[in-house]
């Protein structure tokens, strides 16, 4: 269903936390592409009516681009290219071969023409030897574009309950938009918003047994909400969310709810770790209802071993944080759903941007179209 709202173009979209932000921001998303299928199955799921393309952007040129887009008139492209290549996390391999699809960002835009890109990633993007290879990519870009950035955003200051400092490139039209600045992107303040605000109001998890409940629903807790927590149970604007969430939304149910089975020594060592504390052994770091949540990581693929990532201790219950909690503190509403299995969806989570900093930076983008 095409409305008369401004486009964007979703690359490397995972389960769509950028698009997410996008959409709420008042784009629609036309088109979604990705190379990994079980991270991608959310975004059909919550975007019926984008177009998702399992492919390799670095297969796709501009006959394929004009298959996808016919007439349409691109006004963003956005996208947060694999980050593991230039991660200050593990090997920081400079021959890893995703460090090129930053150049297939940009050899895209060239392929599209939109009115403005913006592009996401770590902050190791910004060491010696990696920023060399965004100059080297800028610069096959056709001269249209004046450049913002790189700019280091985080999370927090944008209304989530987690610390998560990225960085962000923005390139925009001159002709097409207004001019802008980093005051336009980084200079309004935003309520903040902490631990108790985001997950409070979420119920335990539960046993993971039936078939028929494979997303893990269950009832919200009786207790008072807020603000925050209120706007994550809304229900999803036109053209977003499953009819299966939507459902179960107006029943007053919530998925994402399995339990992590853990032995009663984990348990012991989890009860005796104090909130903002990090237990000793697992280097699991446990929340405080007053604090943030630290950084969310994705973990490993099949490709490179299935490992998980750490999890934080709940505040007050001795266990890891369930995906709905998770998705709470990154800023996906409840109607958003992710998998039925637990690790794709902690993947699917650590591997997002949060849509409460894609909302705010493309909110101001859209009104200087």
């Amino acid at each position: 269903m095409k409305t008369n709202k401004p486009t964007v173009i979703d690359l490397f979209a995972g389960c769509g936390g950028f698009g997410l932000g996008a959409e709420l921001a008042g784009f629609e998303t036309s088109v979604a592409i990705d190379i990994e299928e079980k991270l991608q199955s959310s975004y059909r799921v919550n975007f019926p009516s984008t177009t998702t393309v399992l492919s390799d952007l670095s297969d796709m040129g501009a006959y394929a681009w004009d298959y996808l887009l016919g007439k349409i008139k691109v006004d963003g492209v956005i996208g947060g290219p694999p980050c593991q290549g230039f991660s200050r996390i593990g090997r920081r391999n400079i021959n890893d071969p995703r460090r090129q699809l930053i150049h297939h960002f940009f050899r895209t835009i060239n392929i599209i023409r939109p009115k403005f890109f913006v592009m996401e990633n770590v902050l190791g993007l910004l060491d010696n030897n990696n920023y060399e290879s965004v100059e080297n990519s800028l610069g096959i870009l056709e001269g249209f574009y004046k450049i913002i950035g790189p700019l280091v955003v985080d999370a927090k200051d944008f209304g989530a309950a987690t610390s998560r400092k990225r960085v962000i490139l923005v390139g925009y039209d001159p002709n097409e938009m207004s001019e802008i600045d980093d005051g336009d992107l980084l200079g309004e303040s935003y309520e903040k918003v902490n631990v108790k605000h985001a997950i409070s109001d979420l119920p335990s998890p539960i046993k993971q047994g039936k078939k028929t409940n494979s997303y893990g629903w269950g009832k919200y807790r009786e207790c008072h909400t807020s603000p925050y927590a209120n706007a994550m149970k809304s229900l999803p604007p036109e053209r977003l969310g499953s009819p299966l969430a939507i459902d179960m939304l107006k029943q007053g149910y919530v998925s994402g709810l399995f339990e992590t089975s853990h032995s009663q020594q984990v348990v012991k060592r989890f009860n005796m770790t104090l909130p903002g504390e990090t237990e000793k052994i697992s280097r699991y770091p446990r929340l405080s209802w007053d604090g943030l949540c630290p950084t969310l990581r994705a973990g490993t693929g099949s490709d490179r071993g299935n490992f998980q990532a750490m999890r934080p201790i709940h505040p007050f219950e001795p266990r890891v944080i369930t995906v709905r909690e998770a998705a709470r503190l990154q800023g996906f509403p409840d109607w958003f759903l992710f998998h039925p299995t637990k690790h794709h969806s902690f993947r699917m989570i650590g591997n997002s941007v949060s849509p409460v900093l894609s909302k705010a930076i493309l909110g101001k983008l859209k009104e200087k179209l």
